[in-house]
């Protein structure tokens, strides 16, 4: 199957096109009923000749390209109603009826504030000249009213707010938020690509948007069967404080060391790797406080409200660290490079169990509740490397850990 993806360079359309070839290649194996031939990358670039031969070869076209902050309002006609006629022209004129995806926005609903959108106005017309050449080729047409959509690789500064956010507070720049409680929808880029995918393969999630009691367009898709719009199911509804609460806390993270809940498909766990997507180089790394006597070093690596605590064990030749126990506090040592003993024995015992571990198989022990226990470096010559994770993080307060020899 060959693809063209107008709007290439742009944000979405780089995102596609880079998943694309990850189809194309094989090195994604999550859609095997997907054979991606030729990808055809248009964009303001390209020449009406390349387009010209592009659309008389593809299969399915994705059209992404639009102009949405012009210099000058008359530009929403040009970019998005008079290219969008010329893509479907030069279409009819090969007698290409391949499937054609349409990017349209929510504002081509001129629902509430986007009453008054020229954007959106050039948007609807860009769906009634899908629709028209639905109708007069049979082709087929999916014409998505978006969100706001985010994700890696948003320009900040131009047209998303989120992006914008990302950029400064990975910067330390400062943001403003005039209204907190600001509601937004948002597509993360990834999910949009899935349903992307769906059209590829011929199922998208079709939808109407019934009009209210104004006899404007509703915001929300109504899902249907054999709806004339199509949607991507999976959004975030969220607020502008809410947001820019997380980004605060992912940019205190290398200080706290506290990684968030970030739940399967959560929002949180989406708009973390957007963040960090933004990160400049010199934040991608970070110095973590490594606590150093003469046995050797301990070094908290992450912590977490409801998952633990990770940390990292240098015990140096012939050291031994431990010989404590914890009421409810459980661990897991695991011996990663060097060769060690791990000790343990259960309080008001002699009964002692002995584990001799090596990085050369890695196994992981339990440190058991009521069990005294140690960690022995049984090398002369080389420092013992152990992960430790505890099943809380240490609590000054309350540290239910004793000093007892095994």
């Amino acid at each position: 199957m060959n693809i063209l993806v107008t709007g290439a360079a742009g944000f979405v359309g780089r995102n596609l096109v880079e998943s694309l070839k990850t189809l194309r290649d094989g090195k994604n194996p999550t859609r095997p009923g997907l054979s991606v031939g030729e990808i055809y990358e248009y964009d303001r670039e390209n020449t009406p000749e390349q387009l010209d031969a592009w659309c008389a070869g593809a299969d399915f076209v994705f059209h992404f390209a639009g102009v949405n902050r012009p210099g000058d309002p008359v530009e929403y006609k040009t970019g998005n109603v008079g290219f969008t006629s010329e893509l479907l022209q030069t279409l009819r004129r090969h007698d290409n009826r391949c499937p054609v995806v349409l990017s349209s926005s929510i504002q081509a609903s001129l629902a509430g504030r986007f009453g008054a959108s020229e954007y959106g106005l050039s948007k609807r017309e860009c769906e009634a000249l899908c629709f028209d050449h639905a109708r007069a080729t049979g082709a087929g047409v999916c014409v998505y009213r978006f969100p706001n959509i985010v994700g890696k690789w948003t320009r900040p500064n131009y047209n998303s707010a989120v992006g914008t956010f990302c950029h400064n507070i990975a910067r330390d720049l400062p943001v403003t938020v005039h209204d907190p409680d600001t509601e937004l929808e948002l597509l993360f880029v990834d999910d949009l690509i899935e349903e992307m995918y769906d059209a590829l393969e011929g199922h998208p999630h079709r939808c109407e948007y019934p009009a209210g009691e104004d006899g404007r367009d509703s915001l929300v898709p109504s899902p249907a069967p054999d709806g004339r719009y199509c949607f991507a199911p999976v959004t975030h509804r969220t607020t502008l404080g809410a947001i820019v609460a997380c980004l605060r806390g992912f940019r205190a993270q290398p200080e706290t060391l506290l990684m968030p809940a970030i739940a399967p498909g959560s929002l949180e766990k989406k708009l973390y790797s957007m963040y960090l997507s933004y990160l400049p180089a010199e934040r991608a790394i970070f110095d973590l406080r490594m606590n150093t006597d003469n046995r050797g070093s301990f070094t908290e690596l992450i912590r977490t409200h409801d998952h633990g605590q990770f940390s990292v064990n240098i015990s140096k030749p012939g050291v031994t660290k431990g010989q404590h126990w914890h009421n409810s506090k459980w661990e897991l040592f695991i011996v990663v490079s060097g060769h060690g003993l791990i000790r343990e024995r259960r309080l008001g015992t002699g009964e002692v169990t002995e584990y001799e571990v090596s990085g050369q198989r890695l196994q992981a022990v339990y440190m058991l509740p009521g069990s005294t226990h140690s960690i022995t470096n049984l090398s002369t010559t080389e420092d013992l490397v152990t992960l430790m994770w505890a099943n809380e993080p240490f609590d000054p307060e309350r540290p239910d850990t004793f000093a007892e020899p095994v």
